[in-house]
């Protein structure tokens, strides 16, 4: 679907480069006035924020220097180690037959294919290719079916001695052959599949895919042969640097930069590099956004932006002296904003035995949230779009949105109490006395994690403050373990505390861009009084809260902070339990060690394919584990696991979508995860450099990326409206 922080990049198979991160379809029915029910997929939320500028108006020459979070292990993105910035140079120099516009939906990519279609489905669906007569491998070899064959070889799983991360489509494939010409490629399927254009999207040379050798070592370190607008020039991994340059056999248009300078910059350093001229473009975090939009002048028209609203920032009118500083600093720099193509999500572990195995508990816990309140904490500062997400398998725009959160409902206070009371929650039940290291109601606490409650600003003379540290103490439960709610404090209180920057991604790769912090609103009322704990045969109904302590992840906790004052007005307290950002994933999410916790899924323009393995039904394995699969939630059903089946099988694409609306119809239902919010993108870009910056759903298109002429100006971006 891939965090504010937190999130997995899960991949077709164990490691999904566009992993799906919708409500039965609407029928469209005609009426009196000639118009149909409006398309439930809708818009993106916020578009590209990319300075468009005509190619006429970009100098040629140049070198862009761009952050990036590393430099990758390897430069195969079908290997379990592939990360963001592999995706990112293969996107520069390989060829993708699709790529995705900028409502994250697949279009034919021109610069390879002149077409490509279904032309049989009967006995087997055939899929022809025809690639475009001047595309060519860097070494002078045409790209051709041979380099097709040997990719499907490599990835369909037969042979074992190629170390792929995933295998999804290309396990459908009975044969490729050459078509009536050099040009034509005919990929023959041994089952239907509704995804073929997420295939061969890169594609590498068979010199890379045509042996077990090759494919797990030749394209690790480097990049002899491509087929793209650049070329790798250099790794540098002392200086932290990938050198990609111009690609004089490419048939397209010609790139406008001579060099791309891929950087490896950690977040934290990125606005001290922007001010010392070292980087042109870097996702940023909020606090460092704010910092060089002081510099940029706001827009006469705001809802001429893509995002509608300016980046919040100080009065400009009144500037310290440090603010008057960054003005001159960051001078020449603005902030491109949008959303990423990833939502964060609330994991609710339904495996073993803890209270959320029972759905009546996941559902109440769903009820209790106010998805819009959360949203509005992490966006409306940014001057983002604040609607939740309303689909696990898709965003706003993609063609199989839909807004089914209906299946599980909305916040309503006395259902959430009625599903928990159903379920044998009493309020004020009997409670035995914990002995010592007993745990809570929910599942197993890890004892090195730090325990930590979602710790509330204390206010006015309720205040108890320490006096030589001036510092603000918080109520502790007896075992040392903060608990939500045990001082009867509201969670809107938890607003006036400032949102930090969440860059890192667990469970994968990172996901490109984004910024994903925020900082809460202030002023915000304080609710009624917290519900009674509630208990179950002598154990309180606290659930353990799972969140990383790392400085990039402040916006996940806050926000776990404000989930457990919404579930205390329920009757449900929260144990929050930090955790390095080195086991957050890999000893707490993957090996379901929590009750409760956040994390990311990136969205896929193919969420037959790619979300399925995250919510299937998890089964036995031969040696007596559970196979998990991706659902690290263990929550699934054969329903579902059907749905998608028949989403991935049929060629009718109207169908197809239906089936996956129905499919995430039924996951809302469950309660596994709940989808809180599209992730911020803020991008700090020279306000000379066009067509780069906040990309949102779109695939770059390097190329026209560039430095604009000394006089020209970009054109207008487009209005969200």
């Amino acid at each position: 679907m891939s965090h504010d922080g937190v999130g997995t990049r899960p991949g077709r198979g164990s490691v999904m480069r566009a992993a799906a991160f919708l409500t039965a379809g609407v029928l469209a029915l005609p009426v009196l006035s000639g118009c149909s029910d409006p398309d439930p997929a809708g818009k993106p939320l916020a578009g590209q924020d990319i300075a468009p500028a005509a190619r006429a108006r970009i100098a040629d020459g140049g070198t862009l220097r761009w952050a990036v979070d590393s430099v990758p292990e390897t430069l195969n993105t079908f290997q379990s180690d592939a990360d963001t910035t592999t995706s990112r140079i293969a996107q520069a120099t390989l060829p993708s037959m699709y790529r995705l516009d900028e409502s994250g939906r697949p279009e034919r990519n021109e610069a390879y294919l002149e077409s490509a279609k279904v032309v049989e489905t009967e006995p087997k669906q055939v899929v022809l290719y025809k690639l475009d007569q001047q595309a060519v491998w860097s070494d002078g070899r045409e790209i051709g079916a041979a380099d097709f064959a040997a990719q499907w070889r490599a990835l369909s799983g037969k042979d074992s001695a190629y170390w792929t991360a995933r295998n999804a489509g290309y396990d459908r494939i009975q044969k490729i052959e050459r078509g009536d010409n050099d040009l034509e490629v005919r990929v023959t399927f041994a089952r239907s599949y509704a995804d073929w254009q997420s295939l061969f999207s890169p594609l590498y040379p068979k010199e890379v895919m045509g042996t077990p050798d090759s494919f797990n070592d030749g394209a690790r370190r480097k990049l002899k042969v491509s087929a793209g607008p650049f070329t790798v020039r250099k790794i540098d991994r002392k200086g932290d640097e990938i050198r990609l340059t111009r690609n004089p056999r490419w048939w397209g248009e010609p790139a406008k930069l001579n060099e791309i300078v891929l950087r490896a910059v950690p977040r934290d350093e990125r606005a001290a590099e922007l001010a010392a001229g070292r980087l042109d473009l870097a996702d940023v975090d909020p606090a460092a956004a704010r910092r060089i939009a002081i510099a940029a002048p706001r827009p006469k028209n705001p809802s001429a932006s893509p995002s509608g609203t300016p980046l919040m920032g100080p009065d400009l009118r009144k500037l310290t002296p440090v603010q008057r500083k960054d003005k001159e600093r960051f001078h020449g720099f603005e902030v491109r904003k949008s959303l990423e193509p990833a939502y964060t999500q609330l994991a609710l572990n339904g495996g073993g035995d803890g209270p959320l195995a029972d759905e009546r508990v996941r559902r109440a816990v769903a009820r209790a949230l106010d998805r819009e309140k959360i949203a509005e904490t992490v966006l409306r500062p940014l001057g983002l779009p604040t609607e939740p997400v309303g689909s696990h398998l898709a965003l706003s725009g993609q063609a199989a949105y839909a807004d089914n959160s209906g299946a599980v409902g909305g916040q309503d206070t006395a259902e959430a109490q009625a599903l928990l009371a159903d379920a044998g929650w009493v309020p004020g039940g009997p409670v035995k006395e914990k002995k010592k290291g007993e745990k809570a109601a929910g599942s197993e606490a890890d004892k090195t994690g730090k325990k930590e409650e979602g710790k509330e600003k204390e206010k006015g003379s309720e205040a108890k403050t320490d006096k030589k540290t001036d510092k603000k103490t918080d109520k502790k439960s007896d075992d040392d373990t903060y608990i939500v709610g045990e001082d009867n404090k509201g969670a809107d209180e938890q607003d006036s505390r400032p949102l930090a920057q969440d860059g890192k991604q667990y469970g994968g790769k990172q996901l490109s861009g984004g910024a994903p912090g925020a900082y809460a609103p202030q002023g915000t009322a304080a609710p009624a009084a917290a519900t009674r704990q509630l208990a179950k045969d002598g154990k309180a109904l606290t659930l353990r809260f799972v969140v990383p302590d790392g400085e990039g992840s402040g916006t996940l906790r806050t926000v776990a902070d404000r989930i457990g004052h919404m579930l205390k007005r329920v009757g449900i307290r929260t144990e929050i339990t930090k955790v390095s950002d080195e086991s957050y994933f890999k000893d707490h999410i993957a090996s379901g060690q929590y009750d409760l916790a956040l994390y990311s899924w990136p969205a896929s323009a193919f969420p037959a394919t790619d979300a399925r393995p995250i919510y299937a039904k998890p089964v036995p394995a031969a040696d007596g584990s559970l196979n998990v699969e991706q659902n690290y939630t263990r929550v699934g059903t054969d329903q579902v696991d059907q749905l998608f089946e028949q989403a991935v099988s049929t060629l009718d694409e109207s169908e197809s979508r239906s089936l996956i609306r129905k499919a995430d119809s039924r996951i809302w239902a469950a309660a596994g995860s709940i989808p809180l919010y599209q992730r911020p993108q803020l991008t700090a870009a020279r306000t000379n450099l066009a067509n780069a910056g906040a990309f949102g759903f779109g695939t770059p298109v390097f190329e026209d990326m560039g430095f604009l002429k000394k006089g020209a100006a970009g054109q207008p971006a487009p209005s969200a409206s």
